[in-house]
């Protein structure tokens, strides 16, 4: 069903913003993109930007918008995780069946490289220019340089609030009666780190891999980038004995590393001036509802939904958003009230479900990958998946690899992972975790369940 052309409005230029309004361009209609900050293109990057993992659903949402091919060019394939637990060898963790994979892609290049593609599509861009308030029964905006200065209103038949974790468009729909609103922020920060490359441009750790080193409470990773360089990014608590308030000096930056993190100190140069230099970020998960006002404003990504970033999903939920968006904008034409309202009947609780289970990933991360039970345990499921693969696919793979719904891959992996705690308990699981009576076990647990 085709659309009538629209003038519409985005708020944010970021990733999400940005593909709505390809998408929105390719469909006819007339799209201006607010964004308070600058052009991206024209300033340096902040050492803030946790580089992207771009898996299943958001290759489908980029595909269909006719530009994966040229973006698989910015990226790097991680096949597995590299594990870093000390005094040991490093290991390495398939993360689905052979070929699947993870992409690493840089936040702030990519971002770039998505408004030329929008701008190509005729997207037109108000950078420095911030949206103070909007009317939503009317989808009027209002910007300008500061809140009690003049205003310019402009007028539009659709709002996209795609404007991050801390929206302006959610702010404003905040003060009706019965919007349910939360953030929880989690008590582990962020910090962005970078290993450079090799002096011939070569990667100094395997560039296929997602490098992990598990400490418990907190961790350190590392993503490859086409410049053989590694984005990398410790998570550590805020306050306690090991915390980023401990960490105040070159010297206390150098010990930590030394102790909790041997290997990776050698191939980081300049490690505690970046340390230093770059901010601490916090981690929020934010939930609300509803995420549309009748037939004029909706929320999209993070506005909507911010998550954790332990699943890798934060960007592909946003971009799931929208390929969900196109597919009800084609199913029912001019009805934008019912696009709307069936938009985010349908997200809402897969939103719930990727902020649970990202949480969940990060203890996961954090603590279990290094533990011998947790691997055991994984060796088993993936060797009955193997001998079954349509009885089981980890849930894992139903985040990453599928386009299943994230409410489905939650329940689906909390009746796996109850079979796998009884599997779990059975005597001398260590030595026979891979004979015919585990499977057989796993095939009548399933029956049960």
């Amino acid at each position: 069903m085709g659309q009538t052309s629209k003038n519409i409005a985005i708020v944010g230029s970021g990733l999400v913003g940005t593909l709505l309004a390809i998408y929105l361009r390719q469909a006819g209609h007339r799209v201006t993109v607010f964004d308070r900050r600058p052009d991206i293109r024209t300033i340096e990057f902040s050492g803030r930007s946790i580089n992207l993992a771009m898996s299943d659903r958001g290759w489908q949402a980029l595909d269909g918008a006719g530009i994966g091919k040229e973006i698989r060019k910015m990226g790097i394939p991680m096949h597995q995780r590299a594990m870093h637990v000390n005094g040991k060898p490093v290991y390495y963790q398939k993360y689905g069946k052979e070929g699947e994979a993870i992409w690493s892609i840089s936040r702030g290049i990519l971002n770039r490289k998505m408004i030329d593609l929008a701008e190509a599509e005729g997207a037109v861009f108000r950078f420095n220019e911030k949206v103070w308030d909007v009317d939503l029964p009317t989808a009027a905006l209002y910007t300008g340089e500061t809140e009690k200065g003049e205003w310019e209103a402009y007028s539009f038949d659709h709002i996209f609030g795609c404007d991050g974790a801390f929206s302006r468009i959610r702010h404003k729909m905040q003060r009706r009666s019965r919007f349910n609103y939360s953030q929880d922020f989690i008590d582990v920060g962020y910090k962005e780190l970078t290993i450079p490359p090799n002096p011939d441009g070569s990667h100094k750790l395997d560039k296929n891999a997602f490098h992990i080193w598990p400490r418990g409470s907190f961790m350190f990773i590392a993503m490859p980038n086409l410049d053989g360089s590694f984005t990398c990014t410790l998570f550590l608590p805020f306050e306690g004995p090991v915390s980023f308030e401990q960490l105040q000096t070159k010297e206390d930056i150098r010990a930590f590393f030394t102790e909790y993190f041997p290997n990776v100190t050698p191939v980081i140069d300049n490690l505690s001036e970046d340390f230093l230099k770059n901010p601490t970020s916090a981690l929020v998960t934010i939930k609300c509802y509803p995420w549309t006002y009748w037939d004029k404003v909706a929320l999209v990504g993070d506005a909507a939904h911010a998550v954790v970033p332990f699943f890798g999903q934060g960007m592909n939920a946003g971009f799931e958003d929208i390929s969900r968006l196109m597919a009800l904008m084609k199913q029912f034409g001019d009805d934008w009230e019912r696009i709307f309202q069936v938009y985010q009947e349908d997200r809402k609780p897969n939103a719930d479900a990727i902020a649970e289970l990202s949480y969940r990933n990060f203890i996961e991360m954090s603590t279990r990958t290094a533990d011998p039970d947790f691997l055991l345990q994984k060796k088993i499921e993936r060797n009955f998946a193997q001998q079954y693969p349509e009885k089981w696919i980890p849930a894992y793979s139903r985040v990453t690899f599928s386009e299943q719904p994230y409410s489905e891959a939650l329940a689906i992996g909390d009746r796996q992972e109850a079979i796998m705690k009884k599997i779990m308990e059975m005597p001398e699981i260590e030595s026979r975790w891979d004979s015919p009576e585990v499977s057989q076990r796993i095939l009548e647990l399933l029956g049960d369940s």
